[in-house]
């Protein structure tokens, strides 16, 4: 019993250990939103004119953190992060500069924020908020809230993700796909990967209901 603690322990500051180790930055480089909106053209076809997704397989853009933003079309740029969605738009981002790039992200982040609606599941909703405040010590599930904040905000210096309202079906193949450790692109991903390991299908299906509908009084 005690050795079966332990370990859990150790999983637990595993993961701390790693998410402490990501770089947080004194100052933020900031883009130029309206410089931004001139160059989105292409992904507003599957993001939305204003970020917001015409398809659940697609992410909201809107309201998400700039560096969040600008660090992944960054992967997508040198080809670190594959997605057969984003295949048809790689060539355009190979054309744009860094600073190109922060303005993309500073135009979304500026954009009204993808508000969702959880499917009133009693059960579902239930597991979902119990493993997004809490995880689950037994299975060496970490919570949510030490990264991705208790309302899903993210926090915009680390650049960890805003969660609230985000599409479910993509959640629940981004969850998936660091689970397979797939999605490895960037240090953030290490984190992913190990807090991702032991949620099943279903986890996965409810943690992602539950983000959907979560949003900011």
């Amino acid at each position: 019993m005690l050795k079966t603690y332990l370990m859990i322990v150790l999983t637990f500051m595993s993961f701390g250990s790693l998410a402490s180790e990501i770089e947080i930055p004194d100052l933020l480089d900031v883009g130029d939103a309206k410089a931004g909106s001139a160059l989105v053209a292409q992904c507003a076809a599957c993001h939305g004119a204003q970020g917001k997704s015409i398809a659940s397989d697609w992410p909201n853009l809107a309201g998400q953190n700039q560096r969040y933003i600008a660090e992944q079309l960054k992967y997508f740029q040198q080809g670190e992060r594959e997605n057969v969605l984003m295949m048809s738009v790689i060539p355009y981002l190979k054309n744009l500069s860094d600073g190109e790039l922060l303005d993309i992200a500073a135009f979304y982040s500026s954009q009204p924020l993808a508000v969702g609606q959880a499917q009133d599941d009693e059960e579902l909703l239930a597991l979902g908020k119990s493993l997004y405040m809490a995880g689950d010590l037994k299975r060496g599930i970490p919570s949510c809230t030490a990264c991705h904040s208790i309302n899903g905000a993210g926090n915009a210096q680390a650049g960890f993700p805003r969660v609230s309202g985000q599409q479910k079906a993509y959640l629940i193949s981004t969850l998936k796909a660091y689970r397979s450790l797939e999605r490895d692109a960037g240090d953030y991903s290490l984190v992913m990967q190990s807090a991702s390991q032991n949620l099943k299908d279903k986890d996965i299906e409810a943690l992602a209901n539950y983000m959907h509908g979560l949003y900011q009084k």
